[in-house]
């Protein structure tokens, strides 16, 4: 088993989030759950179904632009079929950042509705908004209010405490720290959390994580690789039984090590930096627009 599946990270702080949330419950009228877009069965906390409870919710695929517009698109009606409006965002572009409202107006029509006729027309509609690290949740509640309204870096476990946001258009935001969940059981959800940054990289081997993503790709989208990278795909070795390791990956990660320069004494290939720069290339969106997971996987 791979580092990746016995991945335990449940720091003080989001046992103490995960308790603030329940007890907040009651204070929203709807949950609003930020997922990424390229990983969205991957970034969903398993426990915030069973937190929400009956509590309206809208699920946003964040950082669309670096995801598959196709893939994205069965996710939507994925989530649809179930009943949950899905909606494809990004904070850094703006994309559907004008529809978010008018989704959520929608959501609680009922209940906006029975508020008006009860005399408590204009009453603020309270949501919660949550989501795992590094899904963009502070990006885009700053989109939201139009200034930096939330702390905002580029690493997991920034948003220490709970904080209310006022919004335009009468909504008031219960912004939450992001919250993982204590044990990634699934192999695979524990490499897709650590290939976009979810999952601090010091936990794990970064030369491992950019094999596998490169494997990923190698099947999946080699237009992309090579397009990025100007490698040859020919003669890779394939994985086997016996090898038990991989062997495609890091054939490819020599391929990029190599084409890139990233050379140490005696002409050996700095694997460790090529790592470095796949990982980085991909969270940035640079190699192309990927999802690494479908609908039907779920």
């Amino acid at each position: 088993m791979s580092e990746a599946a016995r991945v335990q990270w449940f720091p003080g702080h989001m046992a103490k989030t995960r308790r603030i949330m329940a007890s907040n419950m009651k204070l929203v009228d709807a949950v609003v759950e930020i997922t990424d877009a390229r990983i969205p069965f991957s970034s969903r906390n398993p426990e915030i179904k069973k937190i929400c409870g009956s509590k309206p919710r809208l699920v946003l695929l964040n950082k669309a632009d670096s995801a598959d517009p196709d893939v994205t698109a069965m996710w939507e009606g994925y989530y649809g079929k179930k009943g949950i409006p899905a909606l494809a965002t990004d904070c850094r572009s703006g994309r559907n950042v004008n529809r978010f409202y008018p989704m959520l107006r929608e959501l609680l029509s009922g209940d906006i509705e029975k508020w008006n006729s009860r005399g408590m027309t204009g009453r603020p509609i309270r949501i919660m908004i949550v989501g795992i690290p590094n899904v963009g949740k502070s990006s885009f509640i700053n989109r939201l209010a139009g200034a930096r309204a939330a702390k905002v870096e580029d690493r997991p476990g920034v948003t220490r405490g709970k904080q209310w946001v006022s919004l335009q258009d009468g909504f008031e935001l219960l912004d939450m720290p992001g919250v993982l969940w204590p044990k990634f059981d699934d192999r695979l959800v524990g490499e897709r959390l650590a290939f976009t940054g979810a999952v601090k990289d010091v936990i794990l081997d970064t030369e491992y994580l950019a094999c596998r993503l490169l494997e990923f790709l190698y099947e999946n989208y080699p237009e992309l690789l090579t397009g990025r990278y100007g490698i040859s795909l020919e003669d890779v070795p394939e994985n086997t039984e016996e090898t038990a390791g991989c062997l495609c990956g890091y054939e490819l990660l020599c391929r990029i090590g190599r084409r890139r320069g990233f050379l140490i004494s005696g002409g050996e290939i700095n694997t460790e930096r090529a790592a470095g720069t796949v990982l980085d290339e991909f969270r940035g969106g640079r190699i192309g627009r990927i999802s690494l997971e479908k609908p039907k996987e779920h």
